[in-house]
C-alpha cells in the first residue's frame, strides 16, 4: 500500500496482491480450523462521496475514489468472503475498516509513505535546507481522520477478544482536519516557518474522511487515547531521531 502516487503508480499491483493475500490466507486459516480470524480493511474501501461521517451500511452504496479504487476493492471482497465464508462454514471472520494510521517506525519513503510520514519528511527536509517555501500536492481543502498507531492495536484487539459479528466495524478517532490544517501544524512542530505552496495540478484524492465510530464505542468501549498533536509530536521525534535509519531505507 502507498499514497496518492503510489496507487497511481501500481494500480494491478495493489490490486492483485492485496486480494490474493488475504483469499488465501482466509482460505488456509478456515482449512485448519482456526477459531477466529480477523481481517483488517481500509477507509479505502468506502465509495468516494460516502456522507460524512462514513457508517458501516454505506459501504456499497458507490465506488471508491479512483485513485485508490484497486486496492480499496480488493481490500472489501475479503469482506464478502468473510461473511460467505461465516455463512457457508460457519467461520468465526470479523471485518475492521481503519482509517488512516500514522506513528513511530512509519514508512517515510518519499515514492510510498502515506501522507503524514510524506509531510513530515517534505516539511522536515525543507526546514532543513533553509528552504523559504515548500510545495505540497492538491489544493490542501480535502480532509483525513488519522488514527495513531498504538490506538489501533488496542481496537483490533478489543476486537479480537470481544466481536463476533459479520458487519463490518469502523475503527477511527471521529476527528477531521483538512490536509492544509495538518500541513500548518505539522510545520509548527517541527519549527518550520516558510511558506507552504499547493500545487492543485496534482490530486487531493477523497475529498472528505471521517468514520462514525459508535459502533466500536458501543460494542467494544474503544475509545482512543492519543490525540492527533500529541501522535504527531511522537512521529516527528521518532522520524528525528532515526535519519541514518532513513537514508539506509531510502
Amino acid at each position: 500500500m502507498g499514497g496518492i502516487g503510489f496507487n497511481r503508480k501500481y494500480p494491478a499491483t495493489l490490486f492483485y496482491d492485496n486480494a490474493i493475500m488475504g483469499i488465501h490466507l482466509m482460505e488456509a486459516a478456515r482449512r485448519e480450523a482456526v477459531e477466529k480470524f480477523v481481517q483488517v480493511g481500509t477507509v479505502c474501501a468506502y465509495p468516494k462521496y460516502t456522507p460524512v461521517p462514513f457508517k458501516e451500511e454505506d459501504l456499497w452504496i458507490g465506488y471508491p475514489e479512483e485513485t485508490n479504487a484497486p486496492y480499496g476493492i480488493a481490500k472489501k471482497i475479503l469482506l464478502v468472503q468473510a461473511q460467505a465464508y461465516r455463512a457457508q462454514y460457519g467461520f468465526n471472520a470479523i471485518y475492521l475498516l481503519p482509517v488512516n494510521l500514522y506513528g513511530p517506525g512509519d514508512n517515510f519513503h518519499p515514492e510510498d509513505s502515506h501522507v503524514i510520514p510524506a509531510l513530515i519528511r517534505k516539511i522536515f527536509e525543507a526546514r532543513e535546507a533553509g528552504q523559504k517555501r515548500t510545495t505540497l500536492w492538491g489544493t490542501g481543502k480535502a480532509t483525513r481522520e488519522f488514527l495513531y498507531v498504538e490506538d489501533a492495536a488496542e481496537g483490533i484487539i478489543l476486537a479480537t477478544e470481544k466481536y463476533n459479528e459479520s458487519d463490518p466495524m469502523n475503527l477511527g478517532s471521529g476527528f477531521e482536519i483538512s490536509i492544509r490544517d495538518l500541513a500548518r501544524l505539522i510545520s509548527a512542530l517541527i519549527g518550520y516557518d516558510g511558506e507552504i505552496v499547493w500545487d492543485a495540478t496534482e490530486p487531493d484524492g477523497q475529498p472528505r474522511r471521517m468514520l462514525d465510530v459508535t459502533r466500536a464505542r458501543d460494542r467494544l468501549g474503544f475509545r482512543p487515547r492519543v490525540s492527533l498533536e500529541e501522535g504527531l509530536k511522537r512521529t516527528i521525534d521518532w522520524y528525528q531521531s532515526n535519519i541514518e535509519l532513513r537514508q539506509v531505507n531510502d
